[in-house]
């Protein structure tokens, strides 16, 4: 969706690194888009994505908390 309403295209792969498995999406988001173009180096900018889903899950894990231990 956003790369229809953007001028500048955002690779799918770096969608995929925001789960929080550490440094493993990242490092499949990497080989596959080196399989696809050997000049597509994703590691550092799959990172990101991938630690805002580390950051993220960690706030859901206390939000989740704070509420189970108010029972």
């Amino acid at each position: 969706l956003l790369n229809l309403c953007s001028k500048n295209k955002i690779n799918p792969l770096i969608g995929s690194a925001g789960v929080s498995a550490v440094p493993m999406a990242a490092r499949v988001s990497n080989k596959v888009g080196l399989e696809s173009d050997a000049q597509n180096f994703l590691l550092m900018h799959a990172m990101g994505p991938n630690v805002a889903g580390v950051i993220g899950s960690a706030i859901a894990a206390g939000v989740m908390l704070k509420y189970v231990l108010a029972m």
